[in-house]
């Protein structure tokens, strides 16, 4: 039976998730005055073209069944390797750019190789791997940073096309290429045909090591532009960029209603979710709340996610049974 537009619109899956951010940014607004002033609207859009890419990243591995521990050490490489080659070595921007996000494809595309070569665990290869990029990291630089970036870095980082942070669109673009390729394309299709049933998408023809291979390549192609999004961000190449990033990468996928055993994520929901994370982690500074605590209040929300995830999806009567089967 054909559904009304008004069950449509109940059906969105992330539709909650929107409502609660604009009741989150209403409370927020009226708790604080200073929430809502300029500088602090820019600060929250700084932040946010950092974390979505890197939710984004995440969430292509969380397609097929998989996790990236190494997301935030593949986005720290590409930082120093970025931050060098405008320092050190002068490159243009974009040769800089170029070069960047080759070497994130590279990562991911090892750590996709491995996993499908070894057929072991993406949790232990890319653990590994954490420890690989991390201890390149260092040994590159030496736990100094890259200072002297470009002033046409910063210059654009700063830029405004109206009331909208010019940097904020690289995040909008990485989600709506996301959103076609797993939706409109034959890969994205395989990636979330091998996350929700693996055995059934090899007999059906995919192969599950290019899959696999696909899937984490695009995942570290995110994790670079995170990464030299957030040098243009802080304007100096720390070797501490990424490591923070592995419980916020989680977070909004998660809170996007990503299932974690592969076949199902959504796009729009993890964008949403990381706004909410953002309001979250703003909201209780903005507060005066212990910043320590963070980590606890956003680790706490992602297991209430989880187990609300978990109850959801085992109240639901099954396919057989909506049929009226037996």
């Amino acid at each position: 039976m054909k559904q009304s537009l008004g069950d449509r619109i109940l059906n969105i899956e992330w539709l909650p998730l929107l409502v609660l951010a604009f009741v989150g940014i209403l409370v927020l607004s009226m708790i604080s005055s200073n929430f809502l002033s300029s500088y602090n609207l820019f600060v929250i859009l700084r932040i946010l073209s950092v974390t979505s890419l890197v939710a984004l990243s995440q969430m292509v591995v969380i397609a097929i069944g998989q996790m990236n521990l190494a997301v935030g050490a593949i986005g720290g490489l590409v930082a120093i390797l970025f931050g060098a080659l405008l320092e050190l070595y002068h490159v243009s921007i974009p040769l800089a750019f170029l070069a960047g996000l080759a070497v994130g494809i590279a990562c991911g595309a090892l750590s996709g190789w491995l996993i499908a070569w070894t057929k072991i665990s993406g949790f232990i290869i890319t653990l590994a791997m954490l420890s690989v990029f991390t201890g390149l990291n260092y040994g590159i630089t030496k736990s100094i940073p890259f200072y002297n970036m470009p002033q046409a870095l910063k210059a654009w980082y700063d830029s405004y096309v109206g009331p909208v942070p010019l940097i904020l669109f690289i995040p909008l673009l990485a989600m709506v290429a996301v959103a076609v390729i797993l939706h409109h394309t034959r890969a994205g299709r395989q990636i979330l045909a091998m996350g929700g049933n693996p055995a059934a998408a090899e007999l059906a023809g995919i192969s599950l090591m290019r899959t696999t291979i696909m899937a984490h390549t695009l995942s570290g192609a995110l994790a670079a532009i995170a990464g030299m999004v957030a040098v243009a961000r802080l304007g100096t190449a720390e070797p501490t960029i990424g490591s923070d990033w592995l419980l916020a990468s989680f977070a909004a996928p998660v809170i996007g209603g990503a299932i974690l055993t592969g076949g199902h994520v959504s796009v729009i929901g993890t964008m949403i979710a990381v706004l909410i994370v953002v309001l979250l982690e703003n909201g209780l500074i903005l507060a005066g709340t212990n910043p320590f605590y963070i980590q606890f209040f956003l680790g706490a929300l992602i297991l209430l996610t989880v187990l609300f995830n978990h109850w959801r999806n085992s109240a639901r009567p099954s396919p057989l049974l909506r049929r009226g089967g037996h």
